[in-house]
C-alpha cells in the first residue's frame, strides 16, 4: 500500500531523482516539470510524493480547474524501479479519495490525460472508472469519471 504526502521542502529533491524507463519521456512530464507548474498553480493545484515503505516512488499532481471546474490529475508517474508492483493503482485509489475531499472546490467531475500510446496507463484509468470523453490533443486523450 502506499501513501500521498505533500512535496515540501524536505522532500522535493527526492522527487527530482525520479526516473521514468526508457522511453516513457513521451508519456509523462518529469516532476521538475510538474512542479514548476505546481508553483504558478500554486493557489489550486497538490503536487504529491508516492511513498511505498518510507521510500518515494513516483509523484503525481491534483489541480483544481476553476473555470470548467473539475479536478485534473497531471503527471502521475512510477519511478523505473518501482513499476509493476501495483503502486501506480494504490496510488490512483489515494488521489481519487483525496479528490472526494473536495480540497479546492466542490465539483464531482475529475479529468486525465493520456498518451494514446501507452495502453497500460489507459487500462489502469478504465479500470477506476474513467472512460474516454472523446477529446483529443495531438497524442493526447482525455479521460474523465465521476466521484
Amino acid at each position: 500500500m502506499v501513501e500521498l504526502r505533500k512535496i515540501t521542502e524536505d522532500n522535493f529533491i527526492d522527487a527530482f531523482n525520479l526516473k521514468l524507463a526508457p522511453g516513457q519521456e513521451k508519456y509523462v512530464s518529469h516532476p521538475i516539470r510538474s512542479l514548476a507548474q505546481a508553483y504558478v498553480y500554486r493557489e489550486q493545484c497538490q503536487p504529491f510524493g508516492i511513498y511505498a515503505e518510507e521510500k518515494m516512488i513516483g509523484y503525481v499532481m491534483v489541480i483544481y480547474d476553476y473555470d470548467v471546474p473539475e479536478y485534473d490529475i497531471w503527471h502521475m508517474m512510477i519511478d523505473e524501479s518501482a513499476q509493476g508492483q501495483g503502486y501506480g493503482n494504490d496510488a490512483l485509489d489515494r488521489v481519487i479519495d483525496y479528490i472526494r475531499m473536495k480540497p479546492f472546490g466542490d465539483t464531482d467531475r475529475v479529468a486525465l490525460t493520456c498518451n494514446k500510446n501507452n495502453p497500460i496507463a489507459r487500462k489502469l484509468y478504465e479500470s477506476k472508472g474513467f472512460s474516454a470523453t472523446g477529446a483529443e490533443d495531438e497524442d493526447e486523450i482525455e479521460l474523465a469519471m465521476t466521484v
